[in-house]
């Protein structure tokens, strides 16, 4: 289950640097360019994951899962919100929903959230191999 716990957490530092959302004209903005500070929150919560997987304490590598997707979907909130808000100075708010919505997400949320997700359930139970051996 280390091995998977470790696949989810690579998916989850790799999708920070993939296309999460795109903007025409500006072009594709990863993580770090959609704002600093959820970047750098969402590498310390993959640290402490990572002394999680190295203790071998799949409580930890769930917890720290849990915030992540957490984070993912605050950010995905926060970036409908903000492009909601970028065009408030329009006269009618269908004109607002109709520019807001240029603003797409990109494949790299697929990435972020399928890594979260097997940090989360690769954790299993920690059922020993009652088998007898010969």
């Amino acid at each position: 289950m280390k091995n998977i716990q470790l696949f989810g957490l690579l998916l989850v530092i790799v999708g920070s640097f993939l296309p999460l959302v795109h903007i025409p004209i500006i072009g594709n903005w990863n993580y770090w360019k959609l704002d600093h500070y959820l970047a750098i929150a969402c590498w310390i919560f993959s640290a402490c994951a990572v002394f999680g997987i190295v203790n071998n304490n799949a409580g930890i590598v769930r917890f720290f899962g849990i915030l992540l997707i957490l984070l993912f979907g605050f950010t995905l909130f926060a970036v409908k919100m903000q492009s909601l808000q970028y065009f408030s100075f329009l006269p009618f708010k269908s004109w607002q929903e109709t520019f807001a919505g240029i603003v797409t997400l990109k494949w790299g949320w697929i990435v972020e959230f399928l890594g979260a997700l097997l940090m989360v359930l690769a954790g299993g139970s920690k059922k020993v191999n009652n088998r007898i051996q010969i």
